[in-house]
């Protein structure tokens, strides 16, 4: 959950030096950044540093990072005409840079922890191509949904070809698990999440090998989860909105989860920390959990709690 970031001051330093797309697209420093974690916290995986939006560049949408603004997308797609815009990407050629940084943190690791690979639902793409970049309302896309839900089934189909052929590209290259994040699909109702962004996740999860473990993560998705567990993964990753032994429940399946600590809690004092952790162990005893928080680190995160936290979990006994 955004291992890397600005909470390191060694991602910082190199933050000072290099814009954020040049750090993504520049191999050795992407694989940098993606063993800062590794190294530091002492996690027991390396997420590999990318960002969910590189597909759509890489589809020929002009993508931009502005300081304060987030990641922006000056020419959206907003209505079916302007779907042509887009390409069908050679992803070798044009994401290449992604694999190759997988390529080269294995090799770094040598087999210490594994490597987990990962892109975006097309629903959640969608969010920020349709919007032009980040929105708490997606009154474009929305609007959208409800004027011309075949259209944007022809986009959401297009964004799944490509991801397809992205994740694909991240196995080959190494990776040896994928999470797939439907960071907005919470904010459909269960009838609307099952007609407009169901579809495209079901074709992206069929087209993927049946070896390599998948994980499914989606926030403020209470509403949905007994929906999920009809999923073709292994992992199912929540946020912190519900208890783990409240999803279980409505899973209905013995299910692997994942998370699911408040992020703001690591702002606390260590001894909260250790005390959350430890709650965290039993509440995701009976059926396999593995330890996350519930969405990304956030920056202003101490160093020193981040490691009480994993140290608290490696350290600790489930129940």
């Amino acid at each position: 959950m955004r291992q890397a970031g600005r909470y390191l001051a060694e991602y910082r330093e190199l933050r000072s030096r290099h814009d954020f797309l040049e750090l993504c697209k520049t191999p050795e420093l992407a694989a940098r950044v993606t063993l800062q974690p590794v190294d530091i916290l002492g996690v027991d995986a390396a997420i590999v540093f990318a960002d969910i939006l590189l597909p759509l560049e890489a589809m020929g949408a002009e993508l931009r990072f502005e300081k304060g603004d987030g990641p922006r997308f000056p020419n959206p797609i907003r209505d079916r005409s302007a779907i042509a815009s887009l390409s069908a990407p050679n992803v070798e050629r044009s994401l290449g840079y992604v694999f190759s940084t997988i390529r080269t943190v294995r090799s770094e690791l040598d087999g210490r922890v594994p490597v987990i690979g990962f892109a975006g639902t097309p629903w959640t793409l969608a969010t920020y191509l349709v919007e032009g970049g980040s929105s708490r309302t997606f009154p474009h896309l929305m609007a959208w949904s409800y004027r011309d839900p075949e259209g944007l089934a022809i986009l959401l189909d297009r964004l799944a070809e490509t991801s397809i052929e992205y994740l694909l590209g991240q196995i080959e290259a190494g990776a040896q698990a994928l999470q797939i994040f439907d960071t907005w699909g919470g904010i459909l109702s269960r009838e609307r999440w099952q007609a407009i962004a169901l579809p495209p996740l079901m074709r992206i999860l069929e087209g993927l090998p049946d070896e390599i473990p998948k994980i499914f993560y989606m926030r403020n998705c209470w509403h949905l989860i007994d929906l999920l567990a009809d999923l073709p993964v292994e992992v199912l990753s929540v946020d912190w909105r519900l208890p783990l032994r409240e999803v279980r429940r409505r899973l209905g399946r013995p299910m692997t989860l994942q998370g699911n600590l408040d992020p703001a809690a690591l702002l606390g004092p260590v001894s909260e920390i250790e005390a959350l952790a430890a709650g965290l162990l039993a509440e995701g005893a009976g059926g396999g959990h593995i330890v996350n928080l519930g969405h990304g680190i956030l920056p202003m995160t101490p160093v020193e709690n981040a490691k009480a936290f994993v140290a608290a979990i490696q350290n600790g006994r489930v129940p």
